[in-house]
């Protein structure tokens, strides 16, 4: 499997193919532009000849008109191409920002997702800038973004990530496919409502009826044959008397067409690039189980939903024909909006209630490819073993998955067996929320499927729960001591569903007095043993150390460090055995300017 640096190096030099590209349709696009210019003068000049002294037919004038047209055409086609190559030239751009740790501020960073009365959310950096999901998502749609939103969000099965890894193992190097979805459709992000697309496939029809289909295009062929005898001059008034039949049996229907033709607008926005992505899926061969099954689901009998969908497109292209105000005699001469309002009323019976399930493979093959990508850009992640059973988090050399790779200290950590509780001690910015935060966010891209950041990591399927970024609130009238015993009460209630839990408690109950934290916090560390968790909690107060003298709670202390060099205090964020037996607090206040 090729290494960071050639996966850095195939990026680079497909951006500058890309680019060479953009360049020379670029400077195609200068010299059509100019052509179009110099063929307009001529033309102007060969009329003038023409019309004025009449040394030139007024035949000569449609030469430059017709290379005027192609060139228009082609004028068209090379900007098509020229945007095109410049997108695929932010997607390179975009994957070498991940690579080389540039990537925050980049991509769509998914705060809609974000639950504060979710466990771990927040918490663990899931949403918003420089998030986990700003990392991962390259989804072009919202079904797309919210399937990877909800694998984070939910840890799944054994067996279903063990599917997933199979599915991302297959997709990893298949870069050219995520170029081609990365290009379809408008540069534009997609705002489609899966769920409103879905809801408007299943939606009682509003013209069901085949006799009043039948009658609109009787009436119709009936007015057109009228028109064309009164042209011949065989008279108007079965002409004018077909037209104001249509015209009040379209009153008559025009209540139900205005709602189907409404009811279609938002659907409508986004077919083209729905179509396009289920084409490029269709087409794609596959050899992980789950990824057949995928594929499996977008076949059907006769056409393939991409065609259906185009058809459903090329309706709407029909209908949309209204708009044009020169139509509007011929639209009430053929009934226009109400014979393609049947039309679409008819595909949406035949293939509305299939729009679901489209939506649904689209999107998770979206948050597989996401995945996938993540996997490919960082092939020195591994991906986790998942147990069927026990409660278990080992990992080796583990570091957090956001933190720049040249910067980040790797630790080995053990839950489960002999040790099932870590108290962790240390002093300030040490690196005590850091390693919760980098167990947290390795489980979450273990349980969705994803490879971990760690040389080595195993874990059995396992709920999380985390009490790091607790806030208070000033509209809930909620203070920070409450809103953590409420986050705390939700974890222990977590506690006692299955899987096993594992839960990250940064400075539990620090909100309160000494003795209060110590009784409290022991208390909920022993609910949370009774039933079967594992985890770890950070700790100032070294009084919360001697939780660990339990036997029955199977812990352990561990530490890290600091040290005072110079009048500077240095972290090696090691973790270390023990008790921390020194406090840098007034170190770090006088660091700061304070007179201590």
């Amino acid at each position: 499997m090729p290494g960071t640096d050639d996966i850095r190096a195939e990026y680079a030099r497909r951006l500058a193919a890309r680019r060479t590209l953009r360049d020379r349709l670029a400077g195609r696009d200068r010299s059509i532009g100019n052509g179009r210019l110099a063929v307009f003068a001529a033309g102007l000049l060969l009329a003038g000849l023409a019309i004025g002294p009449h040394l030139l037919s007024l035949w000569w004038v449609l030469a430059p008109l017709a290379f005027f047209i192609f060139l228009v055409f082609r004028h068209e086609e090379t900007i098509r191409q020229r945007m095109r190559a410049e997108r695929a030239m932010a997607f390179y751009e975009h994957g070498l920002a991940r690579i080389e740790d540039r990537w925050a501020g980049r991509g769509v960073v998914g705060t809609r997702f974000l639950d504060p009365a979710h466990p771990y959310a927040a918490d663990l950096d899931l949403f918003g800038h420089g998030s986990l999901f700003q990392l991962l998502c390259l989804a072009r749609t919202r079904a797309g973004e919210e399937c990877l939103a909800d694998w984070l969000l939910a840890p799944a099965p054994p067996e279903t990530v063990r599917e997933r890894q199979k599915a991302i193992a297959d997709l990893r190097s298949r870069l050219d496919l995520r170029e081609d979805l990365a290009l379809l459709g408008q540069e534009v992000r997609p705002v489609i409502d899966p769920q409103a697309l879905a809801a408007w496939g299943v939606e009682p029809s509003l013209l069901t009826s085949p006799r009043e289909r039948l009658l609109a295009a009787l009436i119709a062929t009936a007015t057109v044959a009228a028109l064309i005898t009164g042209a011949l001059g065989h008279g108007w008034l079965a002409f004018a008397v077909l037209v104001m039949l249509g015209q009040a049996y379209d009153r008559r229907l025009r209540p139900r067409v205005r709602r189907v033709v409404g009811a279609l607008e938002k659907p409508a926005r986004d077919l083209a690039l729905l179509a396009a992505l289920l084409e490029r899926v269709e087409a794609e061969t596959f050899t992980a189980p789950h990824l057949l099954e995928l594929r499996a689901e977008l076949e059907m009998t006769g056409a393939p939903p991409s065609a259906r969908i185009a058809q459903l497109q090329t309706l709407i292209a029909y209908l949309d024909a209204r708009r044009n105000d020169l139509f509007v005699l011929i639209g009430a001469i053929l009934l226009w909006t109400t014979q393609w309002a049947f039309g679409i009323e008819g595909w949406r019976a035949q293939n509305g209630p299939h729009l679901e399930r489209w939506l649904r493979v689209l999107g998770e093959f979206e948050a597989l490819n996401s995945l996938a990508a993540y996997a490919c850009e960082h092939p020195d992640d591994p991906f986790p073993e998942v147990l069927d059973t026990g409660a278990c988090f080992e990992a080796e050399g583990i570091t957090h998955p956001l933190l720049p790779a040249a910067q980040a200290i790797r630790n080995d950590v053990t839950l489960g067996n002999g040790t099932r509780l870590l108290i962790v001690s240390g002093s300030n910015m040490s690196g005590k929320s850091t390693l919760l935060r980098t167990l947290g966010t390795n489980a979450v891209l273990a349980l969705a499927g994803a490879p971990v950041r760690a040389r080595r990591m195993r874990l059995s399927h396992l709920q999380i729960g985390a009490s790091i970024r607790t806030q208070d609130s000033l509209l809930a009238g909620v203070s920070r001591f409450y809103a953590e015993i409420q986050r705390l009460h939700q974890i222990v209630e977590l506690s006692r569903q299955p899987p096993a839990l594992l839960f990250l408690l940064d400075e539990i109950l620090q909100g309160t007095n000494s003795h209060d934290r110590r009784v409290g916090a022991e208390a909920v560390v022993r609910l949370l043993m009774t039933q079967g968790s594992l985890g770890l909690i950070t700790t100032h107060d070294l009084a919360l150390a001697k939780i660990a003298e339990d036997p029955a709670l199977a812990a352990i202390n561990v530490h890290f460090e600091d040290q005072l060099e110079d009048g500077r205090l240095r972290f090696d964020y090691h973790l270390r055995p023990g008790v921390v037996t020194r406090s840098n607090a007034l170190e770090l206040m006088r660091a700061v300017g304070l007179d201590v």
